[in-house]
Formats: structure tokens, sequence, C-alpha cells
């Protein structure tokens, strides 16, 4: 095994990954589809959290990339960072720095975001600057682009799915589904048809995506995996804007009004 390859037991095959993280806030209760990935970019949002009252939990998020670069060189980074819910519907999460996996020093912070869907306020935190951007948005906020449950036409002959089943992960049921795309030769650039497979791990408790993978033979493979599900109140505290940040209101007038 490399040094660099980390395994994930529960799926059914172990896929080295790429990947940005950046957790964020869902909508919907119902399930939704989860966006197909569009190969390894700089920053790609990962696990999702949804809004919802009375399901509090708080996890790690791991990400381990693998990238394939032109020159035939490849380059594994990875990732931890921490998401939460409160009981009240709160979310808090974060996106953390992409590190060399070799390299075990705790990824630094790049920002965090905070949610109450009581207020409707959304807050980033930059550590950096030490300012908290604050909005009451007017409707709850909308999955980022590549986060979108998309899904292709059912007579595309190139697309399919396939369900899963279930399986059970850190004590929570998840069921799957795969969705496989063939891009033909003659539009490939490869000379031959390439396949790109995705899967979702989705847990109904939870509501959230505990596992996403992605393998595209052009450039990488990728995984966003939720660890360390702990399903008691999270502290208050993580959810605050921390003392020393300056809070700048962003909320457009017509809003605020």
């Amino acid at each position: 095994m490399l040094a660099a390859e980390v395994q994930f037991p529960m799926l059914r095959s172990s896929f080295l990954t790429t990947a940005s993280l950046f957790a964020a806030t869902v909508v919907s209760a119902q399930q939704p589809m989860p966006p197909d990935y569009r190969g390894p970019q700089t920053f790609i949002h990962g696990i999702y959290v949804t809004p919802i009252p009375n399901v509090p939990f708080s996890a790690n998020v791991e990400i381990v990339s693998h990238v394939k670069l032109d020159n035939g060189t490849e380059t594994v980074r990875t990732t931890t960072a921490k998401v939460a819910r409160l009981s009240s519907g709160k979310i808090r999460n974060e996106q953390r720095q992409m590190l060399p996996a070799t390299v075990k020093a705790e990824p630094a912070l790049l920002s965090a975001h905070i949610y109450d869907p009581q207020t409707r306020k959304s807050t980033f935190l930059n550590p950096f600057t030490h300012i908290a951007r604050e909005m009451i948005l007017a409707q709850p906020p909308r999955p980022e682009a590549n986060s979108v449950p998309l899904r292709s036409p059912s007579n595309n002959p190139y697309y399919r799915e396939e369900d899963l089943g279930t399986q059970e992960m850190d004590g929570l049921q998840l069921t799957g589904i795969r969705k496989v795309h063939t891009i033909p030769a003659q539009f490939s650039d490869a000379g031959k048809d390439v396949v790109i497979t995705d899967e979702y791990w989705y847990s109904p408790v939870l509501q959230i995506y505990m596992l996403i993978s992605h393998k595209d033979p052009r450039s990488g493979e990728q995984i966003v995996a939720v660890r360390n599900v702990d399903r008691h109140e999270p502290s208050q505290e993580i959810f605050e804007v921390p003392a020393g940040y300056k809070e700048v209101d962003e909320t457009p007038v017509a809003v605020a009004q």
C-alpha cells in the first residue's frame, strides 16, 4: 500500500481522491440527488449539511485527493474538517487547507460558515482578517454550483444509474446509488470511450451524504467521507462569532426592510 493511500472499508472498492473541502447547507429535507463532480478542480464543494431541527450531530469530514497531472506526475493531498448541527437546526461547517499526504500537521482553517434557519442569518468567518460577514437571507441558502442534484435524461444512452442497496457506516444505515457516464471516443480526446463513475451514500437519519466518490480515468479519483459521527448536542460556543472578530452586516437593504 502506498504511504499516501487511505482505505475506506465501507466502500465496495477503495478510491484515491481529489477535492478541496467546504461543507455547506442544503435546504430540502428530502433526499436530494447530489452533483456529479466535473473532475479534479482547485476547489470542489463537498458535504452539505441540511439545517433541519431535532437531529444534532458533529463529525469530521475527510478528503483524500489523487490528481494525475499532464506531465505524468501525481499529487496526493488530504484534509480533515469539522461539521456540526444543533437541535435547533443551526449548522457550522469548515473549509480547511489541503496538505500533501505525507504531512501530518492539522490543516489550517481557511473559512467557516454558520447558518441559523430560524433567523436566516448566514455568517462567514475569515480567520485571517478576523471579519465575520453576516447576511440575513431572503430565502434559505441554495447549493453552490457543482453541488446541485442534477439528473441526466432517462433516454440518454451514455448514462445509467444503479441502486447499490444499503450499508452501515458509523452506526448509520446508508442507501447508495452509482451514476455512470460514458463519454464516446470521438468526444473524449482520449481515443477511446471514457467511463466516469460517481457513488453517493446517503443517511436518511442525518439527511446528509456520508460518502461521495468520483473516478475519472483522465484526471484522478476523489472521495469525501463523513467520519466519527457524534449524535450528542454540540457545544453552542462553536456556533457563535469568536471574540475579536469584527461583524460586518452585508444584508441587502431590500431584505433588511
